[in-house]
């Protein structure tokens, strides 16, 4: 997928004729309007998107530069990638952009932290805080690196493994440790069911409960949720305990906003994570000289146990962990609304326009990275640091006042999750195997990605 998204050899406008055309017929004066085009008729590029929305943004930025303007999700929306139209809505130092996520993740994942705004957001933001605290992070990293030594033993050997479905099932499993409790029994599978069926009903094209349908089984599934953590807030607050859960009620937050984020935090927390596990995985399996950098460096520490500090020295994994988000971003579009009229680089923005922040795009420049295509950890190390090259290079997590709160726990669990398998296994991938990407939401691999995993 990085070549194509670099020099542009797939095309996938459906060879529909450009037809440019400004946003505005006349801006206010000053500003310049927003250049671009619709694509087809009623669709726009919808069906671009859902073929390869990373080949899509690059090839608009290519067209049109870093604004512009194209049609999808039945209305306009406003793409913005490169250095200086990046920092103006990341920053949003005039608040002129809220979040519009509601639409793609309502009623399932009803306020979030991620889908509130400005004080409220920076309210709710500072309260979570305690929860990230260092000493909060050493005690995720002990559940994180006890369950994948634990669960990597059962995968089979010297067989071919769906290596997405597997990575995927173990950062639930990681996900419900930290986020749930270890004691749920049968129970534990019923709520992972429910939260998977939440991630799929936001993707449902009819918004209906209809019988049978993604949509309904999300809305029971979010139900599901909210039960359990009801009755788990009430259980804690009476016999608190050493777990996320106890640290946000003595935080102060209300049981409603608990729910709420306790079920945000869940999503947020698998599906990004599978994505990049996966793209590790790939990568570190079509580069055997990376994945036996990173094995010599993980056994050298004996059979002790993985500590915080032990994971923060394993610096090979951490340059494979950021190299994977780069060339493959989680979340390739950053969704903002413009609240009022206002600008982004000398271009004149409009009020309630969706906005796109490619931060795929941004990966993916040369004018930041040297041979971006190329799988090459060691750009994010010192001296290089390319990733210095400008705050908005590189954004996985987001950037500015929304910028992800668990960006430090996302990187304990891939780093965990990658050394667990290093220790275990071998695996190579033949050079002309290219993992195929589907995106009807996050990147996935449609074919599951197989591996063969060899004992060590």
């Amino acid at each position: 997928m990085s070549r194509r998204i670099v020099d542009g050899a797939r095309d996938v406008s459906l060879r529909v004729p450009p037809r440019p055309r400004p946003l505005t017929a006349s801006p206010p004066n000053g500003l310049k309007a927003v250049p671009g085009e619709r694509g087809l008729p009623l669709a726009g590029h919808l069906l671009g998107g859902l073929l390869d929305a990373p080949a899509l943004q690059m090839q608009l930025y290519r067209r049109h530069g870093a604004v512009s303007w194209t049609h999808a999700f039945g209305m306009r929306a406003i793409m913005v990638a490169g250095a200086e139209a990046t920092h103006a809505v990341m920053l949003n130092k005039d608040q002129s952009f809220a979040n519009d996520l509601g639409r793609f993740f309502e009623p399932f994942f009803h306020r979030g932290l991620l889908l509130l705004d400005f004080d409220e957001h920076f309210a709710h933001r500072r309260l979570m805080n305690v929860a990230f605290t260092r000493a909060r992070l050493a005690r995720y990293t002990e559940i994180v690196t006890t369950v994948s030594a634990d669960e990597v033993t059962k995968w089979p050997a010297g067989e071919q493994v769906l290596a997405y479905p597997a990575v995927k099932q173990l950062s639930l499993d990681l996900i419900a440790e930290i986020f749930m409790t270890g004691s749920l029994g049968a129970e534990r599978t019923r709520l992972l069911d429910a939260m998977l069926d939440c991630t799929d009903g936001r993707l449902a094209a009819i918004r209906l409960p209809m019988p049978g349908g993604k949509y309904r089984a999300g809305v029971r599934g979010r139900q599901a949720l909210q039960q359990y953590y009801r009755n788990a807030i009430a259980e804690r607050r009476s016999r608190p305990r050493d777990d996320f859960l106890s640290t946000m009620i003595s935080a102060g937050f209300d049981d409603d906003d608990i729910v709420n984020h306790m079920i945000f935090l869940i999503m947020a927390g698998h599906d990004t994570t599978a994505t990049t596990a996966a793209t590790a995985v790939y990568h570190l399996g079509k580069n055997p000289e990376w994945q036996q950098r990173a094995r010599e460096e993980s056994l050298a520490r004996g059979d002790a146990a993985l500590d915080l500090v032990g994971l923060e020295k394993l610096t090979t994994l951490d340059l494979v962990v950021k190299e994977a988000l780069r060339l493959t971003a989680p979340v390739p579009s950053l969704m903002r609304k413009s609240v009022k009229d206002t600008e982004i680089a000398g271009f004149f923005i409009p009020k309630d326009h969706l906005i796109m922040v490619c931060d795929g795009v941004n990966h993916h420049l040369e004018e930041f990275w040297t041979d971006p295509a190329i799988f090459d950890p060691s750009r994010f190390a010192a001296p290089r640091r390319e990733d210095n090259s400008h705050r908005m290079a590189w954004i996985p997590f987001g950037a500015g006042v929304h910028k992800c709160i668990g960006i430090n726990l996302g990187t304990i669990q891939l780093v965990g999750m990658l050394d667990a398998l290093v220790r275990r296994f071998s695996w190579t991938l033949p050079q002309d195997y290219e993992i195929p990407w589907g995106q009807p939401s996050l990147p996935y691999p449609v074919d599951g990605l197989p591996v063969t995993f060899r004992p060590m």
